[in-house]
């Protein structure tokens, strides 16, 4: 990371980016991580939308975007430095994650292998009772748009509903 912008930061930006530290996240468990995740995000975020703020009202006063971008210089490299922070602490939560999951399936697996999960028998009166199951989501085929298209759809139909709705 850059030194010069490290430095400029306030005490509480410098303390963030400290508990992005390797050495200071070991100690984090998954939890932990995840809130260490969304106060950089946030961080991320506040200079990212500073920058382009910034840079768009920029544009007009002086002519251009080529002209406007050294000028807000600051900004972006705050948004870089967090930027690198958010991607190591993403790259620990998943590593968590996965060693998470990983006991759970081994815990999961000595526990049916010793026979203290087994599931019950159904009766033909239970059977009767249990609701059916809901009918699973239309996938989409893995054809060209196919996956953008069904999840342009569904976001229009929430839109058009909230519209409705706000009425």
């Amino acid at each position: 990371m850059n030194r010069a912008v490290l430095n400029s930061m306030t005490e509480a930006e410098q303390r963030l980016v400290a508990e992005t530290a390797r050495e200071a996240m070991s100690d984090l468990d998954e939890e932990e991580l995840l809130d260490l995740h969304a106060r950089i995000r946030r961080a991320r975020s506040k200079y990212v939308s500073k920058y382009r703020r910034a840079a768009s009202g920029a544009v007009v006063k002086r002519g251009g975007r080529g002209f406007s971008y050294p000028k807000n210089q600051r900004d972006r490299d705050k948004a870089e430095v967090f930027e690198t922070a958010l991607a190591s602490v993403s790259r620990q939560v998943g590593v968590r994650a996965t060693r998470a999951a990983a006991e759970l399936r081994a815990s999961r697996l000595a526990a049916a292998r010793s026979g203290g999960a087994r599931p019950r028998k159904a009766t033909a009166r239970a059977a009767a009772v249990q609701k059916p199951a809901a009918s699973p989501r239309r996938r989409a085929t893995k054809t060209t748009g196919g996956l953008k298209k069904d999840a342009s759809s569904r976001a229009a139909g929430a839109r058009r509903q909230a519209a409705r709705d706000s009425r």
